[in-house]
């Protein structure tokens, strides 16, 4: 069945469960994918981590810095609305808001956990 989320109103409303941490909400939970939002503001970090999972962010407000490996080096690079980083299992990845509030949609696959989402709009 298909549905529609509103990605924006959803990193609206997240909450976070530590004031100095990012707020994330899980859009979507199947067992071939998660869909979770990030709302990052400014001063805020997603520290480097890696995932036995694809992870594909697709940055849909703001604008923030992306970090991941670039030839064997963990690289930092300045990304913004429309920009879509991939990464491969594995593989180091992080990100931050420098300024104003960066908004990332983060693809994982295959899903890793538990299914739970939030309802479609």
């Amino acid at each position: 069945m298909m549905q529609v989320y509103d990605a924006l109103t959803v990193a609206d409303h997240a909450v976070s469960g530590k004031p100095d941490r990012p707020a994330t909400a899980i859009l979507s939970d199947s067992t071939d994918a998660r869909l979770i939002v990030f709302r990052i503001d400014a001063g805020q970090t997603v520290p480097l981590h890696s995932s036995t999972s694809t992870v594909i962010l697709s940055v849909v407000r703001g604008a923030g810095i992306i970090s991941g490996p670039v030839d064997g080096v963990v690289t930092e690079r300045e990304v913004t609305v429309g920009n879509i980083v991939t990464y491969e299992p594995g593989e180091l990845h992080g990100m931050r808001a420098a300024t104003g509030t960066l908004v990332v949609v983060a693809t994982i696959a295959p899903r890793p956990g538990t299914a739970r989402g939030v309802q479609p709009s």
